[in-house]
């Protein structure tokens, strides 16, 4: 684990070298530390894949760089927690996007298939990003790895189901976005209004980093 500072008020710390299970519980870990007691002048922080960017008000830290030792040492001693898993989400889809055939012919699979395979595993949520709540979910199955498009849609809708790369993921709100696009799901990933006037901002956001989650197809999907 290092740290850098990250401008005036902001630190960056790197806790783990590469995406995996050890990184995952890991940031989960520090996550649950912040979470129970943060330290003073602690403004947000941001969980990443293998980092963490924790932000500070100026007024209350001027210098940030002078807590990094003492937070380094805090988040190595988060390593030996062990947490409880998380209750799994079930996310409602229908398997009906755009370029579910073309997933499904470039992995020589039926469509079918190929949607009980993105449906089977027991997804995490390694960090949310690119929009606001948009989760970056892991452990999606090997078969189903595909490229993000050539060219971007310039609008995709909010609570499209789509696979990038090795991961999946639901975009929270309509806009731009280069992945392929595999079903939709009725939930609302991102809503202000859910964070106001009482509740948390992070209930803005359906899905947290450390949640897991599971696609349950709201019919069966097509045999072709």
């Amino acid at each position: 684990m290092h740290w850098t500072p990250y401008g005036p008020d902001a630190l960056l710390f790197t806790f783990a070298s590469r995406v995996g299970e050890d990184a995952f519980r890991l940031g989960r870990a520090i996550t649950a530390e912040l979470q129970r007691d943060p330290p003073p002048g602690l403004v947000e922080f941001v969980p990443a894949f293998t980092t963490l960017l924790l932000e500070f008000d100026p007024e209350v830290v001027a210098t940030p760089a002078r807590l990094g030792p003492a937070l380094e040492q805090r988040f190595l001693n988060a390593a030996a927690i062990t947490l409880p898993e998380p209750p799994v989400k079930e996310i409602p889809v229908t398997y009906d996007g755009e370029d579910l055939d073309a997933v499904a012919r470039a992995h020589q699979l039926t469509v079918a298939e190929a949607c009980r395979l993105h449906c089977e595993p027991i997804y995490k949520v390694h960090m949310l990003g690119f929009a606001p709540g948009f989760p970056y979910l892991g452990e999606l199955h090997p078969r189903l790895h595909t490229p993000r498009l050539a060219t971007p849609r310039p609008r995709v809708r909010a609570g499209s189901v789509a696979i990038g790369g090795e991961h999946t993921g639901i975009y929270p709100v309509d806009g731009p976005g280069g992945w392929n696009i595999i079903g939709h799901t009725p939930l609302r990933m991102f809503d202000p209004a859910r964070g106001a006037p009482n509740g948390p901002d992070e209930a803005m956001f359906l899905l947290q980093p450390g949640d897991r989650v599971k696609f349950v197809p709201n019919e069966p999907p097509a045999s072709k």
